[in-house]
């Protein structure tokens, strides 16, 4: 320890993935795959979601982070309109 206050400022902070940089970054889309499949996703810009069309999942995106867990995703096999099944 040298003495000084601890830093205030962020400065090893990781960026964080926007969703608008899904859209506009096809080469983050390409490394992101589905937990389930491992096959490609694809963004859902009026929902917010990773879509896994081979796993019929849509997975949330929230504050920007990708929430890739089966725990987190909807089945697209369920109208959005309908409560989900607890």
């Amino acid at each position: 320890m040298t003495g000084d206050p601890p830093s205030t400022d962020r400065e090893a902070a990781p960026e964080q993935v926007s969703a608008p940089a899904l859209k506009t970054c096809p080469k983050l889309l390409e490394l992101l795959v589905c937990p389930v499949t491992k096959g490609t996703l694809s963004y859902d810009a009026a929902n917010n979601e990773l879509i896994s069309r081979k796993a019929h999942l849509a997975f949330p995106i929230r504050d920007g982070v990708p929430l890739l867990s089966v725990d987190a995703a909807r089945s697209l096999d369920v109208k959005r309109s309908e409560p989900p099944e607890i």
